[in-house]
């Protein structure tokens, strides 16, 4: 018997079935999101078994693609990229060439507005929906956010501005609070246990608009109990907060129930103005080992067997999250002045042990890194010493707090830049292509570049003992296998080393692309040195170099563009000295998902890439040749 979700190309499609039919549509989406995620090994699988409902809901209302749905991060997308005709695709899902993990704008007409990082949908979707008005178009525009992408101070910045009028128009506007009582770590904070405050949505809502009918007629009565009402659910359902802000709150309601879940749609779709819909469902909803750890199963990193759950894997070799984790807790026992932050990352960034140990030295403040990052300089002005863990992506949100709150007072805060360069298949919105060059160019501020396990241990401990504001930047993934001191040493200050001596190129190396360089250079018979800090440049090495050598390769896993090689250029330049130097780096181009090992040879940064390009440009070959005859 064929399967409704193999007739299922569009909404359109969805749309032709009946209501009786949606159920086991949605059973057997989600057993094809879990296949997928098991097959593949690689991808979301919690929040996306815990929006199958929804998806088929708001398909199955709105006119897609004419009417818009944004989703907020984008991570629970797979039963709508299932829906909208990516069925046949979704084997090649998170892969170089394949569809992306998150929702892209030139892979579908569905996917209305990139995403990745959070909080975006209520503002993106708000401009949309003015749009339309002006320009006379009827159709809704609809934001999916979750529980933890609420603790942004953006979504309440949009909500702010969604629930005036302007000029007049009120948006037609949807706001559907997708409340799992989770984001990726355990949530944080105020906003979440206000949210946790639920009462029977179906209940509360039919007793409202039954007393409003009887009451209508009557406008004294109707306003006393409009005043009452305003003040008495504030203390049952958590609805006030987003009425204050001018949205017509409804629910909560059960996020997995199509019978609750259409109709309100329907009604909300009917209605003008800003509407705010509160939906509570469950991340791994449907797979009992999810619904039990959504944590350990918010995504997987290897193929799996539904019936038997995530494999135990240990990695031979540690990886660098668990290297920061170990040196975090060890630092912290050494130094009672450590404090570490997090931006609801605590997994993510090797945390959870000195959560366990640490408790009060501990901070979660959710999903907000502009605020965890002048929260850390307000903790250094009283003399304790901030650990900030944070992606390197992520630090692109607090940029403006990094140079008035942090730098621009020389506070002495160590910024943890997790997934730095090249993170494989979350593509091109989770990269940490441009720390260098955002951070180098900052008064005060300094970047060090470790080039593998025991160096990421010993620079985190340089950064920490160095007075100022410091970021250390690391890879995702695994090291080079790399013996890790116990001890916490630390680098001379603003120094690099020579790792090869060899004749008339030297590669300068910044980071963990130090090992593709020093195998190119066995062939090449180059001089290779570990410069380990972009800023400050160890000037002195790089124009000893200079002075020797016919010319000079730049190598690191960063934007060419302001990055490590325009910091030698420039030193060059200041010193007068003119000697060729071949930059070697990411292309200016956003670098797509895929497999890290391969998009890094694409990119010419393997070991053979960097053998290619120097050959390329020296044309050292033909002499090396006559030198070994």
């Amino acid at each position: 018997m064929k399967k409704m979700l193999d007739q299922i190309d569009s909404p359109a499609d969805l749309r032709r079935l009946g209501r009786a039919d949606l159920p086991g549509l949605a059973g057997e989406l989600r057993e094809f999101v879990l296949n997928t995620v098991s097959q593949t090994g690689n991808g979301h699988l919690g929040s996306n078994l815990g929006t199958v409902e929804l998806t088929i809901a708001l398909h199955y209302v709105f006119n897609t693609p004419n009417d818009r749905i944004v989703w907020d991060v984008g991570h629970q997308t797979y039963p709508h990229k299932v829906i909208t005709g990516r069925r046949d695709r979704m084997h090649t899902l998170r892969q170089l060439g394949g569809i992306g993990g998150f929702p892209k704008r030139d892979e579908s007409e569905y996917d209305t507005f990139g995403t990745a990082h959070s909080s975006t949908s209520i503002s993106a979707a708000l401009g949309m929906a003015l749009a339309s008005q002006l320009k006379g178009e009827d159709r809704r525009a609809v934001a999916v956010i979750g529980d933890g992408a609420m603790t942004a101070g953006m979504a309440f910045e949009a909500l702010n501005n969604g629930g005036i009028a302007h000029a007049g128009m009120l948006p037609n506007l949807l706001v559907v609070l997708n409340d799992n009582d989770m984001s990726i770590s355990p949530p944080v904070g105020a906003l979440n246990k206000y949210l946790a405050r639920l009462m029977s949505g179906n209940f509360y809502e039919a007793a409202r608009q039954s007393a409003k009918a009887v009451l209508k007629n009557a406008p004294p009565l109707f306003e006393l109990a409009r005043r009452f009402e305003e003040h008495a659910k504030g203390m049952v359902v958590p609805g006030t907060i987003f009425e204050e802000f001018g949205f017509n709150y409804v629910g909560p309601i059960d996020g997995h129930d199509l019978d609750a879940l259409i109709p309100t749609l329907e009604n909300l779709r009917a209605k003008k103005g800003p509407q705010f819909l509160h939906v509570v469902t469950r991340k791994g909803y449907g797979y009992k080992l999810a619904e039990a750890d959504p944590v350990k199963y918010h995504a997987a990193s290897t193929k799996f067997n539904p019936a038997e759950g995530f494999p135990a894997s240990k990695p031979s070799k540690p990886a660098f999250m668990n290297v920061f984790g170990q040196w975090l807790c060890d630092m912290a026992e050494a130094d009672d002045q450590l404090v570490a932050i997090t931006p609801a990352m605590r997994e993510g960034s090797g945390m959870v042990e000195f959560h366990k140990r640490f408790p009060k030295r501990y901070f979660d403040v959710g999903i907000a890194e502009q605020h965890a990052v002048t929260f850390a300089g307000g903790l250094a002005c009283e003399g304790l010493k901030p650990v900030v863990a944070i992606y390197s992506t992520f630090l692109q949100r607090g940029y403006d707090q990094l140079i008035h709150d942090v730098a621009l007072q020389n506070l002495p805060v160590v910024f943890a830049l997790d997934r730095a360069g090249i993170v494989g298949a979350d593509g091109p919105t989770h990269a940490g292509a441009y720390d260098i060059a955002f951070v180098r160019c900052i008064p005060n501020m300094a970047m060090l570049t470790p080039s593998d396990e025991n160096e990421c241990r010993q620079a985190l401990t340089t950064a920490f003992r160095h007075n100022g504001p410091v970021a250390v930047r690391y890879p995702r993934g695994v090291g080079a296998g790399v013996a890790i001191e116990k001890e916490l040493n630390s680098w001379p200050w603003g120094k690099g080393v020579v790792r090869r001596r060899g004749q008339r190129v030297a590669i300068l190396a910044f980071g963990t692309l130090l090992h593709a360089a020093l195998k190119a250079a066995e062939s090449l018979g180059a001089t290779v040195a570990d410069m380990r800090f972009a800023k400050p440049l160890d000037a002195e090495l790089v124009l000893e170099l200079a002075r020797s050598h016919d010319g000079l390769v730049t190598v690191e896993e960063g934007c060419i563009m302001g990055g490590a090689g325009s910091a030698v250029l420039e030193c060059l330049a200041g010193a007068g000295v003119q000697v060729p130097v071949l930059q070697l780096g990411l292309p200016d181009v956003f670098t797509e998902h895929g497999d890290p090992a391969k998009i890094l040879a694409l990119c010419g940064l393997d070991a053979s890439g960097i053998e290619q390009a120097i050959l390329q440009r020296y044309g050292i070959r033909p002499a090396l040749a006559a030198a070994n005859a």
